[in-house]
């Protein structure tokens, strides 16, 4: 008889064979958290350069003050969703907050960043709709596109002539088109050429969204992300982003100057039967906010550290992402190779992100690394130095 489970065979072997290679990639436990950027792992302190952290914010003193408040005031749990019993003051002022953030209409909060990638994207666009996403973009949005039933068109990453080529094909069917892209793309680090894309859409009268869960705090002079830097929010139709990065908490939001955005709240299945965040996370991540908008500093410490460590694997003789940002990734065809150097790292007191095919976009071995604010500069050293020892253990095992 057939198991339910037989579909996973090729997914054991695959597993079974990271074992063999490098058993300890199964093995990963935060012990004990120190602080955003430390922690015990597997026994040994260990300086977190892979967490998303990005300002550094999930250790702040008023967020956690903030949370604490709000948890003995109202709860551990909502135990319900937006549409029932799950709305507070709190959930309202953070979307109000939002929307003047970002100077949107505005705004509606999900319970994670998948959710609101989930929501938005299977409720705006369905059956006889299109979708046009660059190929790059996350498994989320991926997701929320097959949920919602619209054809789905991929265009090359990146590449706005590829997206303008797809379009004209679609000008005779006359039906709604919504672009995709990110602000940030999560494993090179590589900003979305947007105002080309923006170009686009303006001459297709296409709809655009852009998700900026990793740009948010860290692009623009503001901190708005990649169309504020680029200067196009006014042809961003929806932006989409996530609390689990620059915020330090956990959720998901999106903004529009489009009077109907709050219709969504009742066609969208992922808000209306998922359980709305928890009133201390609501009360963080409000904290969080008004932080990031005050502490500029924050931003350009993040990109001091995105420098030091972007020069420091490019003289190491590295293939990293094509730009710096705060997300750092080495790029390596052997496997091998990888696991070895990954566990280089993690030996030295640095974990990072260790990333395989099919989950990177090039077919590449990623090692990703994600810089903080709060990384101080020792820290930043040692993970350099982490770097170094481990490329020339590598290198020695290679010609041995």
């Amino acid at each position: 008889m057939m198991s339910i489970f037989d579909k996973f065979q090729q997914l054991a072997a695959t597993r079974q064979e990271l074992k063999q290679s490098c058993d300890s990639f199964f093995n990963i436990v935060m012990q004990e958290i120190i602080s955003g950027t430390e922690a015990i792992v597997n026994g040994r302190l260990t300086i977190l350069a892979g967490s998303n952290n990005y300002l550094g914010l999930s250790f702040d003193s008023d967020c956690i003050d903030a949370a604490c408040d709000a948890v003995r005031k109202e709860g551990t749990g909502t135990t319900g969703s937006r549409m029932a019993n799950g709305t507070f003051s709190g959930h309202i002022a953070l979307e109000h907050e939002l929307a003047e953030y970002f100077d949107r209409r505005s705004a509606i909060v999900f319970s994670t960043g998948y959710v609101a990638n989930l929501a938005m994207l299977s409720t705006l666009v369905g059956p006889g709709e299109v979708i046009l996403l660059d190929a790059d973009c996350h498994a989320s949005i991926y997701d929320g596109c097959r949920l919602g039933g619209a054809e789905v068109i991929r265009f090359r990453h990146n590449d706005a002539e590829d997206l303008a080529k797809r379009l004209r094909r679609l000008e005779r069917r006359n039906t709604n088109v919504l672009v995709v892209a990110e602000g940030l793309y999560s494993m090179l680090g590589d900003r979305a050429t947007l105002s080309d894309i923006v170009a686009v859409k303006r001459e297709y009268n296409a709809y655009l969204l852009v998700d900026e869960a990793h740009s948010l705090g860290v692009l623009g002079a503001n901190g708005r992300g990649l169309a504020e830097e680029a200067g196009v929010e006014d042809d961003v139709d929806f932006v989409v982003g996530t609390f689990s990065k620059s915020l330090g908490a956990i959720g998901g939001f999106c903004v529009s100057n489009h009077p109907e955005l709050d219709l969504v709240r009742y066609a969208s299945r992922p808000y209306v039967f998922t359980a709305s965040s928890s009133p201390s996370v609501i009360a963080s991540t409000r904290a969080a906010l008004k932080k990031m908008q005050t502490k500029s500093e924050l931003r350009q410490r993040i990109w001091d550290n995105a420098n030091k460590l972007y020069k420091k694997l490019q003289d190491l003789g590295f293939l990293v992402g094509p730009e710096t940002s705060p997300i750092i990734a080495v790029r390596l065809e052997d496997k091998a190779e990888a696991f070895a150097l990954w566990s280089g790292l993690l030996e030295r007191g640095v974990y990072v992100n260790l990333v395989l095919p099919p989950a990177t976009p090039d077919g590449n071995c990623l090692l990703r690394s994600s810089v903080s604010a709060a990384h101080t500069p020792e820290q930043m050293e040692r993970i350099c130095d982490a770097f170094t020892a481990a490329r020339q253990l590598t290198a020695v095992t290679q010609t041995a």
